[in-house]
């Protein structure tokens, strides 16, 4: 299913498929990120500046993350930040011996994401949990 909304950002105007988009991003102040597919191109989208986009994204991922069939949505929270992300579009993942740290890197971001045991055992065990369910290999061990 898409979900296109329209929005201008620095200057241009874009259309983008929402259900394309692997990974938001939302910080304290309000601000959604999310990365354009196949670019690496960070887009921020502020309710001050662009209320209707805006508005569309925080919807779609309300409803997607809750409600998505055939994706792995998981919120987690990351350097004072809460990722929306579909792990699904991950394709790989990587444990540190030792001290047991995961990470792999957003879609379409390159971002890397860690996420340590003991500092965040919840987003840490939905990883996990999700690594062994789908991979059938554990990871952690």
């Amino acid at each position: 299913m898409t979900y296109w909304v329209k929005f201008i950002y620095d200057r241009e105007t874009y259309v983008v498929d929402l259900a394309r988009i692997g990974a938001f991003c939302r910080s304290p102040n309000g601000k959604i990120a999310f990365w354009l597919p196949q670019s690496r191109t960070p887009v921020v989208i502020h309710p001050q500046s662009n209320t209707e986009a805006y508005q569309t994204v925080v919807n779609f991922i309300n409803k997607t993350v809750q409600y998505s069939l055939g994706s792995h949505w998981v919120k987690i929270q990351y350097e004072r930040e809460e990722y929306d992300i579909d792990l699904n579009r991950i394709s790989s993942f990587c444990c540190a011996p030792g001290n047991g740290k995961l990470s792999f890197f957003l879609p379409d971001s390159g971002m890397r994401i860690i996420i340590h045991p003991q500092s965040n055992p919840d987003d840490y065990q939905k990883v996990v949990d999700y690594i062994e369910q789908t991979t059938g290999h554990d990871l952690t061990g």
